[in-house]
């Protein structure tokens, strides 16, 4: 067997025919994939379908479907006799480390950088939330539901809590100023470092969908974040989605 034989064996061993997600989705979350790494460079050809029908073990039909969604999103552009070609793909890189600013993060990198306010509320904290913010369990805590925007264009969709009776009001703040931490210095919180950091990766869910403008099937990347004061008072737990077809996440020291 060749190696290109071997490599396409490995593409469609990649697809799971049972998982839920559309066969056509699947390929063209490969396809995003292997530009994200760099196998395709800008404006460079993809392969004839026939060939992407072989490498991931579909018919042509199922690989069309999945060019045509890619088309739609801007990834690739088809043009008639000629082929279809990858389109600049530029994502935001976003770092993660001891003060994980949103605004500063992407300084330089996008001329307009705000947090929106989507929904604000008081809820008993469950289990997960109090341990994080070290309170007992059913305390009131304030939920925030933010999207983030660059030049316009939504890069995450956070949801944060914080302790009710000492952050009371942080979500008029936060409605004001667009911004966490600007809101956390009205509370005299003027300094805060990143505790901890999990990361993983999923298939956006139906609210990430609508909020962050993707397509059934797209991947969000995921970080579960606890922030803390310099002498170590936890004041934010945040789950943060950032959609992966436009933001990776460039990890330093914590």
């Amino acid at each position: 067997m060749t190696g290109q034989a071997m490599a396409n064996r490995a593409m469609a061993n990649s697809i799971e025919r049972r998982s839920g997600v559309s066969l056509w989705r699947q390929i063209a979350d490969q396809i995003l994939h292997s530009i994200a790494i760099g196998d395709f460079a800008e404006n460079a050809a993809l392969p004839p379908e026939m060939a992407l029908a072989e490498r991931y073990g579909v018919n042509r039909h199922t690989v069309r479907s999945a060019i045509a969604a890619l088309v739609q999103e801007g990834v690739l552009r088809a043009e008639q006799g000629r082929g279809t070609f990858v389109l600049s793909r530029k994502r935001l890189s976003y770092p993660i480390g001891r003060r994980t600013r949103f605004s500063a993060g992407l300084q330089g990198q996008a001329s307009e950088r705000r947090s929106v306010l989507l929904e604000a509320t008081v809820e008993p904290a469950s289990r997960r939330v109090a341990d994080a913010l070290k309170l007992a369990r059913g305390s009131d805590v304030i939920r925030l539901e933010a999207r983030g925007e660059a030049d316009g264009q939504s890069v995450s969709r956070a949801t944060s809590w914080f302790e009710a009776r000492r952050f009371a009001g942080i979500d008029a703040a936060m409605a004001e100023t667009g911004s966490i931490t600007a809101s956390l210095e009205r509370f005299g919180v003027n300094d805060y470092l990143r505790q901890s950091t999990v990361l993983s990766a999923r298939h956006a869910d139906a609210a990430d969908l609508a909020d962050l403008d993707l397509r059934p099937g797209a991947i969000v990347l995921v970080t579960v974040a606890v922030n803390v004061t310099p002498d170590g008072q936890p004041i934010q737990f945040a789950e943060t989605r950032f959609p992966a077809e436009r933001v990776e996440l460039k990890l330093s020291a914590l």
